[in-house]
């Protein structure tokens, strides 16, 4: 088996008797995207970086989707039980309590992967590994306002992927809902909302150096012409995409002084798509 065949196994033991669209969400995934990664009808394959977003979700060892236990990731998933027994466990039991049971019934695992998976069960879960930290508890938006975090885009693209001179500019904005709906702005569903900051000068005049930039981690297809922050041979960028054909993209800067390049579609892997261009101008 290859790499990813190994991958999809094992995302198929993972989600078990578990919902799709729950993973999902938990996952920071768009429905679609996992489904096609688990359909026998795409080529849509677990890449790298979501695959270690989901290790780190579910507290699996760095590298746990690569290679195939003899129980395989099913084990770790909730088990049936009568409802008063589940009730009364999970009172009384702490989370770290509840992964060593399950632990106990899982073959082929290492003793050091086992303690790994253990002590991240014993860390205050308090924010997503793709949120980069922060006091939000004095964040306090009303029912229409939103908390959108910084996005930490060196955890989720992976090292060497992040240009050396990028520097985070805001860390959380709190928005009214009111103010996307009147610019237009659409999205997969709140949480996904994040933001990042821009950086160089390829997308000069629609994105400077800098500028704040709203975008929503649930799309990680490609769903049109727009704009998307995306890997591309290793490289992320943050490129205007449109598709050439069944097999190849258009990456284009809106600086002109930078060249369009052609990107074949299978080296391209979408991370999000940019929603709205925080400019801030001088006075």
């Amino acid at each position: 088996m290859d790499i990813y065949a190994i991958r999809k196994q094992q995302l198929i033991n993972l989600i078990g008797n578990q919902k799709k669209g729950a993973c999902a969400e938990r996952w920071g995934m768009a429905p679609a995207h996992l489904s096609q990664i688990l359909s026998d009808k795409t080529a849509k394959n677990l890449g790298d970086d979501v695959a270690r977003r989901i290790e780190a979700v579910e507290g699996l060892p760095r590298g746990w989707f690569d290679a195939l236990g003899d129980a395989g990731a099913g084990a770790l998933a909730p088990q049936t039980q009568a409802p008063s027994q589940a009730g009364d466990e999970i009172q009384n039991s702490t989370a770290a309590d509840l992964v060593k049971k399950m632990l106990a019934k899982v073959k082929g695992l290492s003793l050091e992967a086992r303690d790994r998976i253990v002590a991240a069960a014993e860390e205050p879960d308090e924010r997503s590994s793709s949120i980069l930290p922060g006091n939000f508890s004095s964040l306090r938006p009303t029912n229409e306002e939103i908390v959108i975090r910084q996005y930490d885009i060196r955890a989720a693209m992976g090292h060497g992927q992040v240009p050396p001179d990028y520097t985070e500019v805001v860390r959380n904005l709190v928005v009214r809902e009111e103010i996307l709906r009147e610019k237009g702005v659409s999205y997969t569903s709140k949480t996904a909302l994040a933001m990042i900051s821009g950086w160089g000068q390829s997308m000069e005049g629609t994105i400077n150096d800098k500028d704040l930039v709203i975008v929503d981690k649930g799309v990680q297809d490609f769903i049109g012409d727009g704009i998307y922050v995306l890997t591309w041979h290793q490289e992320l960028y943050i490129k205007r995409v449109m598709r050439l054909d069944e097999e190849n993209y258009r990456l284009i800067s809106d600086n002109q002084h930078y060249e369009n390049q052609t990107a074949r579609i299978d080296d391209v892997t979408i991370h999000a798509k940019v929603l709205l261009i925080w400019n801030a101008r001088k006075a």
